[in-house]
């Protein structure tokens, strides 16, 4: 027995040897943090395990005023399973600018901060919107060249927030080895990312990497001067008079590189700004934060034969609505239906199952066609 556990200790001190010899050595921080916690994944509060910045909020918060049928509507027997089901621990409703309807589960409440996890993506656009708005960054067609020489001149800062760079970046979730868990674990990841290659001809074809989100911040950070989590506090998170500071996962304290493809911490009532900002074309309560034109073209197809996604936000027709959404790995979302003045954040655990030919998963649908008939049946009663 002693020499077999000898064996054993033996395998594991050259296994870290080699990790360490061949750049791998992150793995044993992504086994600390996700298995020796319990967890398969990533998680929606795993916060204490990083490093962060912080993105300051208002000095005077303004938050949402209350619809006046504030939470007199009950859940549908559907949308209770569906939370239940899948962990939900935030759903809310905004109608005409007004909290209509929330409700909080799981001990987190309405100034509970969780993971943001690709919602990010959405928001690192807008601030690319914002460096255009105010020259930091010529448009969307400047070259990501004229801010890193390493890459390819043909590849635009337009391609990065469309999700259509051609780089070689391998979006897998489940390959401890692969890019990815490299980007979350590692601790230094400016350093990974100007390792990639433009393989394919930018600008032709939609591939959802989040490497291009790295980049695309990484392009925007240089351009304005200053970090990111600081650009958007200044930008959007105080002018829109967000109640909470949130924070922003960095690789480790000395880089301090936001992870900008994830990782936003912040609360369903504060993600929920971004889809009213957009909602109403860049002007927040008669202040034009951002550019309607920016805003415009950010939420319809780039490319025709990819209806799903423009400039940093999916898209959807469902039940013959123009809905634009920000969307996390595990179900976060911010779905906006300006037609109707509606806005659903929903935040939790778990998504539902993939659907074969869908861009969304089952949940997706369920929060939408729910939502209506919560407000379909409470006109009715």
């Amino acid at each position: 027995m002693k020499k077999f556990f000898s064996w054993i200790l033996g395998i594991v001190l050259l296994a870290v040897l080699l990790s360490y010899l061949l750049d791998y050595n992150y793995i044993w921080k992504g086994i600390r943090v996700v298995y020796l916690t319990g967890h398969t994944t990533a998680f929606i509060d795993d916060f204490e395990y990083f490093e962060t910045d912080t993105i300051a909020n208002a000095a005077n918060p303004k938050p949402w005023p209350k619809h006046k049928d504030y939470n007199k509507a009950n859940v549908t027997a559907a949308l209770a399973e569906t939370n239940d089901q899948l962990g939900t621990i935030a759903f809310l409703i905004i109608k005409n600018d007004s909290v209509w309807f929330e409700e909080y589960y799981d001990g987190f409440d309405a100034n509970s901060k969780t993971n943001s996890f690709s919602m990010a993506k959405s928001i690192v656009s807008v601030l690319l919107g914002k460096a255009v708005q105010e020259g930091h960054i010529e448009s969307l067609e400047q070259p990501v060249a004229d801010f890193f020489p390493e890459f390819d001149d043909r590849l635009s800062v337009g391609d990065l927030s469309s999700m259509a760079s051609g780089l070689n970046w391998d979006e897998s979730y489940t390959n401890p080895f692969g890019i990815t868990a490299r980007a979350y674990y590692d601790d230094d990841l400016a350093e990974t990312m100007l390792g990639l290659k433009v393989t394919e001809t930018p600008g032709e074809k939609f591939k959802y990497l989040s490497g291009n989100t790295q980049l695309l911040a990484m392009v925007v950070q240089k351009a304005v001067g200053k970090p990111l989590s600081d650009y958007l506090s200044e930008s959007f998170w105080k002018p829109m008079g967000a109640a909470n500071e949130a924070i922003w996962q960095v690789d480790d304290a000395d880089h301090k590189l936001v992870k900008a493809y994830c990782c936003i911490g912040s609360n369903a009532r504060d993600f929920a700004r971004f889809g009213k900002l957009y909602k109403d074309h860049g002007n927040w309560n008669g202040k034009q934060l951002l550019d309607s034109t920016f805003v415009t073209k950010s939420i319809k197809p780039r490319f025709e034969e990819s209806p799903q996604y423009g400039y940093g936000f999916w898209l959807s027709d469902f039940m013959e609505k123009e809905i634009f959404v920000m969307r996390g790995i595990l179900g976060q979302y911010v779905i906006t239906i300006p037609e109707d003045d509606l806005i659903i954040v929903r935040l939790g655990h778990h998504r539902g199952e993939k659907i074969k030919g869908s861009t969304f998963s089952s949940d997706f649908y369920t929060y939408i066609a729910e939502t209506y008939a919560m407000l379909e049946k409470y006109k009715l009663d």
